[in-house]
């Protein structure tokens, strides 16, 4: 569903722009571009005096506290470089939430956070696409939020699997739309 309308009391959450993620390939926007566009959304929800809320993945160094579970692929596989899970110095922001596993909202207290803050929508953006930001989408429609996403904000490893989450995942959990639609829906909602 396109963007319609942001509610009073929105948030922006921004998931994994850390120093090991953007160092990655990314599609079909660049993670350059991705923190570019975070940066000047996260900007203007400032200026609106709404959060902004980073979001960072990390683990252990021996994965002791990853996500337990079978699975073909293991994103804790192998050694991760000295300081891979810092948050990038360009996306400033008013809170930082620490994650173990896909989404934002499981383990952390991310829900408690927005509720105290009155918050009843959260805008995403980062990387990537198709697991951390799908997941914080999909845990937070069922948490009760309104969800919007900033499409050319994000980015993922597998062009296929960004496209499959904007055209089929994220229209059934919110609206999509451009950081420019949302600067905008911000400006024309607020004073």
């Amino acid at each position: 569903m396109a963007l319609t309308t942001l509610d009073p009391r929105s948030a922006l959450v921004v998931i994994d722009l850390q120093q090991g993620i953007v160092a990655l390939p990314t599609a079909p926007h660049e993670a350059g571009e991705v923190l570019v566009r975070s940066a000047t959304l996260a900007d203007a929800f400032r200026a609106h005096g709404l959060p902004v809320v980073r979001v960072r993945v990390t683990f252990a160094p021996d994965f002791a506290d990853a996500v337990p579970g079978r699975t073909e692929t293991r994103a804790g596989g192998g050694a991760r470089p000295a300081g891979w899970d810092t948050l990038v110095d360009e996306m400033p922001g008013d809170l930082v939430i620490t994650k173990r596993n896909w989404s934002a909202f499981y383990g952390t207290d991310l829900d408690l956070q927005l509720r105290r803050r009155g918050v009843t929508q959260i805008v995403l953006t980062g990387i990537a696409t198709s697991i951390g930001v799908e997941s914080t989408a999909r845990a937070a429609y069922e948490h009760g939020y309104n969800v919007a996403l900033a499409v050319d904000a994000m980015a993922d490893m597998d062009e296929a699997a960004h496209r499959h989450s904007v055209e089929r995942i994220f229209p059934r959990l919110g609206e999509t739309g451009t950081v420019e639609q949302l600067i905008e829906l911000l400006d024309w909602t607020r004073p």
